[in-house]
């Protein structure tokens, strides 16, 4: 170990992460809703902020510094290819999709979008932001479920990028 520190996230990690977040957060509220993917993102635009919520709870601060285009690419994306990714993350669970933690499911569905769609990413990036993303929205060990399931889907989805990285 070099006993450096780790690096602190540039200004464009912590806007796509703040995408991310409220990604999760607004696939969330349309699973648990039922309402238009559209009209979601207008509630998330329109918020106004609340002095009282804690910097990362309060959707208008975190508006602030997320890539907005990024947010409206996965909000809309993973909704309109709900059925592919949930076909790609099904086998892969231990429960019938229905019976997954509705947070969980929201980040499974994302990370399966990016994992299919944002090669760009690497792989391993998608799986550190589901975890987090679990670790701060999720059940308690939830991290650790999201973890297990990213990671085969990203065998099955980038067999040839996991490969390279394990070697």
């Amino acid at each position: 170990m070099s006993g450096e520190r780790p690096r602190a996230p540039s200004k464009a990690q912590q806007s796509r992460h703040a995408a991310r977040e409220l990604a999760v957060q607004g696939l969330y509220q349309w699973q648990m809703t039922g309402k238009s993917i559209s009209a979601v993102e207008a509630e998330f635009r329109s918020q106004v902020a609340d002095d009282d919520l804690e910097d990362h709870e309060n959707w208008h601060k975190v508006m602030e510094i997320a890539d907005l285009a990024l947010f409206h690419e996965l909000l809309h994306n993973v909704a309109d290819q709900r059925r592919e990714l949930d076909a790609a993350i099904a086998p892969l669970l231990d429960r019938r999709l229905e019976d997954l933690d509705p947070i969980e499911l929201a980040i499974l569905r994302l990370g399966a979008y990016e994992l299919s769609r944002r090669l760009e990413v690497p792989y391993r990036a998608v799986i550190n932001e589901g975890v987090e993303l679990a670790k701060s929205f999720g059940a308690t060990d939830g991290h650790k479920y999201v973890n297990g399931i990213l990671d085969k889907l990203a065998g099955r989805l980038r067999s040839a990028e996991v490969t390279a990285r394990r070697r």
